[in-house]
């Protein structure tokens, strides 16, 4: 069988053992608190129009919350008798204000869509790559859905947008969240939160070289052990994970060939020649579509895994391996998501600043046990994490005093992507 490109063969290591947490005065072993990776589905939400119209057939829609819908759409759902009181429509589009008008004056609360706004205020599902590069065809990398999303966000204020574009903003991120959880809720229940893993990493990682390389093995084989890849869903290192991702149910060989494609157009900042090259190597390597009974609500999984960018870095093009993005306005949202989601261990790939903070913000949720218990942490070349930038110095005899015991042992350095994989999977 023919290796992955980038691997190299180290002596293994087991994976890390449970901490045992230290006794408190009174005798008893402090635990982390539950994780809630993922938010329960709320019955009193509407977010399909199927789901819509079979509520609206019992004439009563009284406290439910009725999110992004196209109700101006054919055929026209019939509003006039049935009963709204307490009912939330936000997001949603009618036939006209009338409409909207006569909601209120019957007890619902209406929050419509924002005029003047590229993007939508309720998001009912996850971005995919489509979307983000809806317009690209047509127009080059300026035209397209994401780049013009960020030329508002920019002329908007940035980080700082006025009221209006601040409400917008929150209401789509709030819309992320819903469709975040839906999305991953089926995942979740197959495999357990300590199966979605995170690879962080810099983002200006050209493709092509054995950094770029090396995380797509990762991703590829994190994807065919059935790991959900998270990333932030950048270029580099991030792009390189799920690419891995989105060819886990292809060979070696065409993996490596994927990514001399992409490595005629190596530098994200040359955005037109980027974006093409990808759209060139998702049409080549698609994968098959999967039938409903085969598990459709979780291959995008195992067809690009999981991105998780913002438009405050909208100055990077978009990742579009990933088979869904949870794109946010707000950074501190999403670095918090992303962290959230990854119980199952995070991989760190060379980075600076950026992938730096991860790991401290990371490290902190692990001290504290605020999402429950973490996976390893991979720092993933050696000689980088040790001399260029030592984080191991600080970050051992920080988890070693961690109020649930020596946490020290969930880090590990290695220079090998196998051994990675072995670290996350236990195999």
């Amino acid at each position: 069988m023919a290796q992955p490109p980038g691997s190299c063969l180290v002596r293994h290591r087991p994976p890390p053992r449970q901490p045992v947490a230290r006794r408190r005065q009174d005798g008893r072993v402090p635990t982390p608190p539950p994780a809630d990776v993922i938010a329960p589905r709320h019955t009193d939400e509407i977010e399909t129009r199927d789901e819509f119209d079979r509520r609206l057939a019992t004439g009563d829609l009284t406290g439910l919350t009725v999110q992004g819908l196209r109700l101006d759409l054919h055929p026209l759902p019939d509003l006039g008798d049935v009963t709204v009181a307490g009912t939330l429509f936000v997001g949603c589009r009618f036939a006209s204000r009338e409409v909207g008008a006569d909601l209120v004056r019957r007890g619902a609360n209406v929050v419509p869509p924002f005029s003047g706004l590229p993007y939508p205020t309720q998001p009912s599902h996850l971005y995919t790559p489509e979307d983000l590069s809806a317009g690209f065809a047509e127009a080059g990398f300026e035209g397209m859905y994401d780049t013009r999303v960020y030329a508002h966000f920019r002329a908007h204020g940035g980080a700082l947008p006025d009221v209006r574009e601040a409400l917008g903003q929150r209401l789509h991120d709030h819309g992320v969240d819903n469709a975040l959880a839906d999305a991953t809720r089926a995942w979740l229940a197959a495999y357990g939160p300590q199966s979605v893993v995170g690879v962080m990493g810099g983002h200006a990682v050209p493709r092509g070289s054995v950094a770029y390389r090396m995380a797509a093995v990762l991703g590829w084989e994190l994807a065919r052990a059935d790991r959900l890849v998270v990333t932030g869903g950048g270029p580099g290192v991030m792009e390189a994970a799920n690419l891995g991702a989105y060819l886990a149910d292809r060979p070696a060989e065409e993996l490596t060939e994927a990514i001399d494609l992409l490595a005629t157009a190596p530098d994200f900042t040359d955005h037109d020649r980027y974006t093409a090259a990808a759209l060139r190597v998702r049409e080549r390597y698609a994968p098959p579509p999967v039938p409903r009974q085969r598990g459709a609500d979780v291959a995008w999984a195992r067809a690009g895994g999981l991105a998780i960018p913002t438009w405050l870095y909208g100055h990077e093009p978009a990742n579009l391996f990933a088979g869904r993005i949870a794109k946010y306005f707000s950074n501190a949202i999403r670095e918090d998501t992303i962290l959230r989601l990854v119980r199952g261990g995070i991989v760190f790939a060379p980075g600076r600043a950026g992938t730096v903070q991860e790991v401290f913000q990371a490290a902190t949720k692990t001290f504290y046990g605020t999402d429950g218990a973490s996976g390893a942490y991979v720092f993933l070349d050696r000689t980088y994490w040790t001399t260029e930038l030592p984080v191991e110095s600080l970050l051992r005899p920080l988890l070693a005093a961690s109020p649930f015991g020596d946490l020290s042992s969930t880090i590990h350095l290695t220079d090998d992507v196998r051994e990675a994989v072995r670290l996350l999977t236990g195999a």
